[in-house]
């Protein structure tokens, strides 16, 4: 069974273009059918996708895309991450499972029950986790047969105060934290990140509070054609928390990541 629409959008840009910015965390939207899998009511559930969700995000990507002199492509998640998590492993390899936080969830931001425990994952890994990769999948390898190369960056946010999920919170929460993958970010990516958010946030930090860069596993540690970088950004920088309106920030942002674009875009 297949959704009645489309839970993603691949947005086009420029044919030249190698790079796709990755938007998995942008989106409320909860379908009615996963809905009635999840135990919270309606206040705790809209109090949790404040916390959970990357608000705004898909918003930066789109003016950075605007901004950009080459437009880069955009994958971005139309469903709530809370219907399934598209940068999760979908197996064992997942360590967000030790917090029931896998490629579907079964617990909050706060380690309360969002499912219950014995909650099937395959059915929703089915219809939303699979399709999704393979878009993402066959989107990268478009990418590697127009300009033989494929530069993935990951639009992220997080909160200014670490969330009890969080495995690695205790660490330094700089305005932007860049999170690398030692096969897929190159120092080349990596700098020209730096200096981008440098010149806008004043401070990058590096795999902290969360580290690694999402690629599709057929190509993950296989293809050094496909290089990757996350971009989190600290909420504060950009809008109200847990989960208000943008500020003024959010076009200072957009700047930074056309820039970035249009540095690892020639």
């Amino acid at each position: 069974m297949t959704p009645a629409a489309p839970s993603f959008s691949f947005l086009p840009g420029a044919a030249d273009s190698p790079v796709i910015l990755h938007v998995p965390h942008s989106a409320r939207e909860i379908p009615a059918g996963v809905r009635a899998g999840i135990v919270l009511d309606d206040g705790a559930l809209e109090r949790e996708l404040d916390h959970i969700t990357d608000s705004h995000t898909a918003e930066i990507a789109e003016a950075a895309a605007r901004l950009a002199g080459v437009t880069p492509w955009r994958f971005v998640n139309r469903l709530s991450r809370l219907v399934v998590d598209p940068e999760r492993f979908p197996d064992e390899r997942e360590e967000m499972l030790a917090v029931g936080m896998g490629a579907v969830y079964t617990r909050t931001t706060h380690r309360e029950v969002l499912r219950p425990r014995e909650t099937d994952p395959e059915p929703l890994v089915a219809r939303y986790f699979r399709p999704y990769a393979q878009a993402m999948t066959d989107a990268v390898a478009e990418r590697l047969a127009a300009v033989g190369r494929a530069v993935v960056v990951d639009v992220h946010s997080y909160p200014t105060e670490p969330l009890p999920y969080e495995l690695h919170g205790v660490g330094p929460r700089p305005p932007v934290c860049l999170g690398t993958d030692s096969f897929h970010t190159p120092p080349e990516l990596l700098a020209a990140a730096r200096e981008a958010f440098g010149e806008a946030v004043g401070e990058t930090g590096l795999d902290s509070p969360f580290a690694g860069a999402y690629v599709p596993l057929e190509h993950y540690g296989k293809e050094p054609r496909v290089s990757a970088l996350m971009v989190e950004i600290r909420r504060d920088t950009y809008m109200t928390e847990p989960g208000g309106p943008a500020g003024p920030g959010l076009t200072r942002l957009a700047s930074a990541l056309a820039a970035l674009v249009d540095a690892v875009s020639g």
